[in-house]
């Protein structure tokens, strides 16, 4: 199914040369015909998370996540686990988009962990958050994508046939979600 898609991709990461960044990236550049992709850069700039902020003017990066959010017909993360857990500055964006950003909006994931049953229990936590947040979880788009570091190229992409597979299966199988869901919804 062939259809224009923006997908919004949202690292979890704020370290430099991250494996999520590149597993996005790859993401970005195995995008089916018709579909684009924008990143989300401000996710060290987000102010923490206080709902008092949501009764006045709000801070401009907030405004400016919910407004890519709100452009985009689905989002892809790609997180790493943090003490096992969904990273702090992580777990701030996802807190700020309750409520508006991603009700209903499809959303899948890669997991980039190179380590078997690596952050299995962030993306069990990323589950549960979408679930609150009564997101459109794409199963089909959720996949462990193993990166590791000798598998990049120097362009930061990632270079194994078989982790590129994952990749370019998960985000057509969200481009084809958003399709459908366009189709059903005429």
């Amino acid at each position: 199914m062939a259809s224009s898609c923006t997908i919004l991709l949202i690292s979890g990461s704020l370290r430099s040369g991250s494996s999520n960044v590149a597993a996005l990236s790859t993401a970005a550049a195995l995008l089916p015909e018709g579909a684009r992709a924008r990143f989300f850069e401000g996710l060290g700039e987000l102010p923490h998370f206080n709902p008092d902020l949501e009764q006045h003017a709000l801070p401009s990066q907030v405004s400016a996540l919910r407004a890519q959010l709100a452009a985009a017909d689905a989002v892809l993360f790609s997180t790493p686990e943090y003490a096992g857990a969904l990273p702090g500055s992580f777990k701030n964006l996802l807190d700020w988009s309750v409520g508006e950003g991603l009700y209903q909006k499809p959303v899948g994931w890669l997991n980039p962990s190179p380590y078997e049953q690596g952050a299995e229990r962030t993306y069990d936590m990323l589950r549960v958050v979408l679930g609150y947040v009564n997101a459109d979880l794409v199963p089909a788009a959720c996949v462990r994508a193993p990166v590791r570091r000798d598998s990049l190229g120097s362009d930061g992409l990632v270079t194994d046939a078989a982790t590129r597979a994952l990749i370019a299966a998960a985000v057509r199988a969200l481009v084809d979600h958003v399709a459908r869901v366009r189709a059903s919804a005429t």
